[in-house]
């Protein structure tokens, strides 16, 4: 009986703590439109863990053109930026209630994220 416990109670526990994904990388999707793109670590009925976390910046001009002329970009240009270097200083690390999470979406290893992930960790700029 004791056993049976024991198998049990690591049957749930492992259960708990694995992401169920199949690629390095995911894509979460937000109900507030954010997008956070990290190793899921941890995935159950009431939260998803993600580690690894990068998302998308928009860099726009501070200056606007003079009239009559046309801006390069003027939708700004996207940067993946890795959490934690913001001012409040988080750490690398994200819990998400299950009830935030509109959907969540593996990144192939050949996707632009994926790319871009991995040259900032060969110490390239990512954009």
């Amino acid at each position: 009986m004791i056993i049976l416990i024991i198998v049990a109670g690591f049957w749930v526990w492992r259960a708990e703590s694995i992401s169920g994904f199949d690629q390095e990388y995911q894509a979460v999707f937000l109900t507030n439109g954010q997008v956070y793109f990290g190793k899921v670590v941890k995935n159950n009925k009431a939260e998803l863990v993600l580690e690894d976390i990068y998302y998308l910046q928009v860099t726009r001009p501070l200056q606007q053109t003079q009239e009559g002329q046309e801006q390069a970009n003027p939708q700004g240009e996207l940067s993946l930026v890795k959490l934690g270097n913001e001012l409040h200083g988080p750490t690398d690390a994200m819990h998400v209630n299950r009830d935030q999470i509109l959907f969540i979406e593996d990144l192939k290893n050949d996707s632009n994220v994926s790319q871009a992930i991995s040259n900032y960790k060969s110490g390239q700029q990512a954009k």
